[in-house]
Protein backbone atom coordinates (compact mmCIF):
# COMPACT_ATOMS: atom_id res chain seq x y z
CA UNK A 1 0.00 0.00 0.00
CA UNK A 2 1.44 2.94 -0.78
CA UNK A 3 1.58 6.37 1.53
CA UNK A 4 1.73 9.76 0.58
CA UNK A 5 3.28 13.09 2.06
CA UNK A 6 2.34 15.94 1.09
CA UNK A 7 1.87 20.05 0.85
CA UNK A 8 -0.95 22.17 0.83
CA UNK A 9 -0.87 25.91 0.03
CA UNK A 10 -3.09 28.49 0.35
CA UNK A 11 -1.68 30.23 -2.45
CA UNK A 12 1.94 30.75 -3.84
CA UNK A 13 4.77 31.48 -1.08
CA UNK A 14 1.63 31.32 1.76
CA UNK A 15 0.44 29.68 4.35
CA UNK A 16 1.75 25.56 3.78
CA UNK A 17 0.24 22.16 5.75
CA UNK A 18 2.38 19.17 6.11
CA UNK A 19 0.25 16.07 5.91
CA UNK A 20 0.24 12.42 5.55
CA UNK A 21 -2.17 10.00 4.24
CA UNK A 22 -3.00 6.13 2.30
CA UNK A 23 -5.56 7.81 -0.23
CA UNK A 24 -4.18 11.06 -1.68
CA UNK A 25 -7.03 11.62 -3.66
CA UNK A 26 -9.45 11.22 -0.90
CA UNK A 27 -7.75 13.53 1.73
CA UNK A 28 -7.19 16.64 -0.45
CA UNK A 29 -10.82 15.84 -1.90
CA UNK A 30 -11.51 16.49 2.08
CA UNK A 31 -9.36 19.56 2.56
CA UNK A 32 -11.08 20.93 -0.44
CA UNK A 33 -14.43 20.35 0.54
CA UNK A 34 -13.81 21.66 4.32
CA UNK A 35 -14.90 18.21 5.47
CA UNK A 36 -11.56 18.04 7.27
CA UNK A 37 -11.90 20.06 10.64
CA UNK A 38 -8.97 22.02 11.48
CA UNK A 39 -6.01 23.90 10.27
CA UNK A 40 -6.55 23.52 6.59
CA UNK A 41 -10.34 24.17 7.37
CA UNK A 42 -9.33 27.55 9.36
CA UNK A 43 -6.62 28.92 7.22
CA UNK A 44 -8.44 28.13 3.57
CA UNK A 45 -4.90 25.72 2.41
CA UNK A 46 -6.34 23.65 -0.10
CA UNK A 47 -3.79 23.31 -3.34
CA UNK A 48 -2.29 20.53 -3.37
CA UNK A 49 1.26 21.63 -4.38
CA UNK A 50 4.12 18.97 -3.85
CA UNK A 51 3.60 14.76 -3.11
CA UNK A 52 6.20 12.23 -2.24
CA UNK A 53 5.03 8.07 -2.47
CA UNK A 54 6.60 5.45 -0.16
CA UNK A 55 6.17 2.10 0.23
CA UNK A 56 5.63 2.12 3.80
CA UNK A 57 4.08 3.95 6.88
CA UNK A 58 7.24 4.82 9.10
CA UNK A 59 9.48 6.03 6.22
CA UNK A 60 6.66 8.25 5.38
CA UNK A 61 6.22 9.74 8.70
CA UNK A 62 9.84 10.22 8.98
CA UNK A 63 9.75 12.06 6.14
CA UNK A 64 6.37 14.30 7.12
CA UNK A 65 8.01 14.98 10.72
CA UNK A 66 11.32 16.19 9.09
CA UNK A 67 8.90 18.39 6.24
CA UNK A 68 7.16 20.08 9.20
CA UNK A 69 10.70 21.18 10.67
CA UNK A 70 11.79 22.53 7.84
CA UNK A 71 11.97 26.21 7.15
CA UNK A 72 9.86 28.43 4.84
CA UNK A 73 12.50 28.50 1.99
CA UNK A 74 13.43 24.39 2.39
CA UNK A 75 9.21 24.34 1.52
CA UNK A 76 8.93 26.79 -0.85
CA UNK A 77 12.44 25.26 -2.64
CA UNK A 78 11.47 21.40 -2.87
CA UNK A 79 7.73 22.68 -4.28
CA UNK A 80 9.05 24.75 -6.92
CA UNK A 81 11.59 21.92 -8.04
CA UNK A 82 8.24 19.71 -8.82
CA UNK A 83 5.73 21.92 -9.93
CA UNK A 84 7.82 25.74 -10.70
CA UNK A 85 3.97 26.58 -11.12
CA UNK A 86 2.40 26.32 -8.00
CA UNK A 87 -0.28 23.78 -10.11
CA UNK A 88 -3.03 22.46 -8.19
CA UNK A 89 -1.44 19.03 -8.44
CA UNK A 90 -5.04 17.80 -7.25
CA UNK A 91 -6.64 17.36 -10.94
CA UNK A 92 -3.39 15.15 -11.89
CA UNK A 93 -3.94 12.44 -9.86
Amino acid sequence: MPYYVYILAKEKNSTFYVGITSDLAKRVYEHKTNTADGFTKKYNVKTLVYYEIFDDAENAIKREKRLKRWNRRWKIKIIEDMNPNWDDLYDTL
